[in-house]
Order: structure tokens, then sequence, then C-alpha cells
């Protein structure tokens, strides 16, 4: 198991059944990935243990962020897990990648003043402590929760 001191999380109630927020979770992930204005579009998605997760983030002056792993996990209406750890060539082999992270994205039903909803929390673990601390200066806290937010208004429309 991963060193607590080596994560970054975020967790959000979400007033939306889970089966709402994973259903938005993952066919509508370029509308809430990414903290506007930045924006993402997804280049592969293969919802599958050993299935390649590849993405471009667009910033508004230009910038483009390629993000390239494997997911790890999916248990479809609880959790993924992917990582930057290893990509998949085009003739479906791993290959090791310059490792950053491990992400976990999960939701649970909750109940939270009175409202049924989901909790959802989306976990980071780091390799290495330089990892950890790139991510928090980078902004993880303000960037992760705007996505939390933006993910929130799309499942409680």
């Amino acid at each position: 198991m991963a060193d607590d001191a080596l994560c970054l999380s975020v967790t959000r109630f979400i007033a939306a059944p889970p089966e709402r927020v994973w259903v938005v979770m993952t066919e509508q992930q370029e509308a809430w990935w990414c903290p506007l204005p930045w924006r993402m579009t997804i280049t592969a998605m293969d919802w599958r243990a050993g299935g390649r997760c590849a993405m471009v983030m667009h910033g508004p002056d230009g910038e483009e962020m390629p993000s390239d792993g494997i997911f790890l996990d999916v248990v479809p209406g609880v959790r993924w897990t992917a990582t930057d750890a290893f990509v998949l060539d085009d003739k479906g082999r791993f290959l090791p990648s310059g490792p950053f992270m491990v992400g976990t994205w999960e939701i649970a039903a909750a109940h939270e003043d009175g409202v049924d909803g989901t909790r959802y929390t989306a976990t980071a673990r780091h390799w290495t402590a330089d990892a950890h601390n790139s991510h928090k200066d980078m902004g993880f806290e303000a960037g992760w929760s705007a996505c939390a937010d933006q993910l929130a208004a799309l499942c409680e429309q």
C-alpha cells in the first residue's frame, strides 16, 4: 500500500444517485476533467484493466499537455484506477514510462444533510516525495477541486 504521505485527495458530496454520477464520470469526461478555462479531448479510453487511457489537456493560450497511461482496475459503478507508469505501444505491449502517480476515482452511495446522493473521491498516489510535492505545488487542491465541482454541477442539473 502506498504511503499516505505521498497521497493527495479531494472528495465531494454530489446530490445525485451513484448511477448518474458514474455515467457522467465516464461518458461526459471531457466536460468536467479539466478546470476551466482548460479543456480535454480523449484520444483513447478502453475502460478495462490493461486498457489504454489517453487524453490531451488544452490550455486557454494554446498549451497542450498530453497524458497517456493504462487502467489498472475498472469496477463499473464504483471506481477506476489508472497510472502513467506504463503506456501501450501500437502492438499492445506495455512499455515503462516516467511514473508520476496512480490515480483512483471512486464513488459510493451517501446521505448528507437529509439528501441521498454520492460521495466522490479522487486520489493521486505518487511514487516519490518529489512527484507528490510537484503535484501539490502545481495546484492539485485547486485543480482537482474545480474538476470535482464541475462533475457535481453536471450530475446535479
